[in-house]
């Protein structure tokens, strides 16, 4: 006979879920158990929610398996564990493994709202979804999922014999995108629009998701914030270092660099910090796997993508942070040798005539060069192959997102539309910057609404609190 105990959860659950998941306060159903989150007059969220199970023990270097229900209410309102990582880049460290868990924000009362889901950047090495507060979008209609996925070896380590090889932290997006097919529609979400955003590293990673045949039907439509698949590092005369690499060298790589193992089995035994310090050489997603079976750029090359609608751009300077962190202050010939390592005497010459030097810190005309090579026409090229909406955040005076950076003059940094989009680095907007940010998740949230940002493909939307010239990136110079 079944006992009170049983008959009484039971008919809790039948309550619960008969009951709508917009009237339902903070308590909401989904397939694995119920959750509970917090609640404003704003907006209300569930936090900590895991995706998978843990990819610890024998979980390690596996594909993100099934999450294991549970019994009676968990409390989600803390976020769950940062994926195990060094200090980053405004990043702090954690040695978690137990780390596949998404945050859902939405609306009061939501119903078949669109569906944004954040892919956070970090060089695929650092980050956590919660770093990123969605309150903006979410005030304009959207619901709003942020998600963790493996970092660094412990997402892109590769082996020989290894199912999945090098695309872990691939796959572990993958599975956060099935989860909300699956339980969206229970936060007041429609799953038939979700939007794939993210910015650098989840520039990148909605780039390869786009081109992934695994993603069909997934998601409907792309945000790609400076992270263009074909983004390339200058290495050398006629070498680019691209984002993605081949699986077969990443097995190879990690058969060389395997702490003495000769078995995966052996290697899950390694500790967190023995992972860790083989990042380094494991940062890279593997195409030739199942998560991405091709490389992005051959795919779009090739016009193997996704046909939704994407909107796609860079910021203005997008290599002042770098060159600012990576290189002494450069009179002319210390310029013209950064040059000549990177590309090579010939092209470094092209270069220099292209953009000479203007007397004092000539680290700024080094940004310049490589914001145009690395970024800005990337993005055209792939703006011209998806038939793209484009963006440029132009902003000249964009508060500083990370920390203890040198005196230089930034610019439209990397990264610096993030806190017009989302809360992030603490940064505060004076009243022109605020009046900025409105504009643009107005027109970030109507693209997830709508599949059209408010402008026409033909231009590139410039996004600044006073009026700019459009750059002229020299776009035919690196294409040559």
């Amino acid at each position: 006979m079944r006992s009170t105990t049983t008959l009484l959860t039971a008919a809790v659950f039948v309550a619960a879920s008969a009951v709508p998941a917009h009237a339902a306060g903070t308590t909401v159903r989904t397939d694995t158990g119920f959750v509970s989150g917090t609640i404003t007059n704003a907006q209300r969220t569930f936090q900590g929610v895991p995706f998978a199970a843990p990819p610890t023990g024998e979980n390690r270097w596996r594909d993100p398996q099934p999450a294991k229900p549970w019994q009676g209410v968990r409390q989600a309102t803390r976020p769950g564990p940062r994926c195990a990582q060094d200090e980053g880049l405004g990043s702090p460290a954690s040695d978690a493994e137990d780390c596949l868990y998404l945050n859902v924000t939405t609306p009061p009362n939501a119903v078949n709202r669109p569906v944004m889901v954040w892919i956070h950047g970090g060089s695929f090495t650092s980050g956590a979804g919660s770093d990123y507060g969605v309150d903006q979008l979410v005030r304009n209609g959207s619901v709003v999922v942020t998600i963790n996925y493996r970092l660094g070896a412990f997402g892109y380590f590769g082996f020989p014999g290894l199912a999945g090889s090098g695309a872990f932290g691939l796959k572990d997006q993958q599975k956060a995108l099935e989860w909300v097919q699956r339980n969206i529609r229970q936060f007041g979400g429609n799953p038939r629009n979700v939007t794939l955003f993210g910015a650098s590293a989840g520039g990148l990673s909605t780039c390869a998701q786009l081109t992934s045949p695994r993603t069909r039907g997934l998601f409907h439509r792309a945000i790609i914030q400076s992270g263009p698949c074909q983004l390339g590092i200058p290495a050398g005369e006629n070498q680019v270092h691209h984002t993605w690499a081949a699986r077969a060298d990443v097995e190879q790589a990690g058969a060389k660099a395997s702490h003495g193992c000769t078995d995966i089995a052996c290697l899950r035994q390694l500790s967190v910090q023995q992972v860790k310090a083989l990042t380094p050489l494991f940062s890279a997603p593997a195409y030739d796997t199942e998560a991405l079976p091709d490389n992005p750029i051959t795919a779009l090359r090739q016009g193997r993508f996704h046909r939704i609608p994407v909107l796609t751009g860079t910021t203005r300077d997008e290599l002042t942070v770098f060159v600012a962190m990576y290189y002494p202050r450069l009179d002319a010939g210390g310029y013209e040798l950064a040059l000549v390592e990177g590309f090579g005497a010939a092209k470094a010459k092209r270069i220099v005539e292209h953009y000479p030097p203007k007397g004092g810190d000539e680290r700024v005309q080094l940004s310049k060069a490589l914001t145009a090579m690395t970024s800005a026409c990337t993005t055209d090229e792939l703006r011209s192959q998806t038939n793209a909406f484009g963006y440029e955040f132009a902003e000249p005076e964009p508060p500083m997102i990370f920390p203890g950076m040198p005196e230089f003059p930034y610019g439209a940094y990397h990264g610096s539309e993030l806190p017009f989009l989302l809360r992030y680095g603490g940064a505060t907007l004076d009243a022109g910057q605020r009046k900025l940010s409105d504009e643009m998740v107005r027109a970030w949230t109507r693209f997830a609404r709508t599949g059209h940002p408010g402008w026409s493909r033909q231009d590139v939307r410039l996004f600044a609190t006073e009026q700019v010239a459009p750059a002229d990136h020299r776009c035919d110079l690196w294409s040559s």
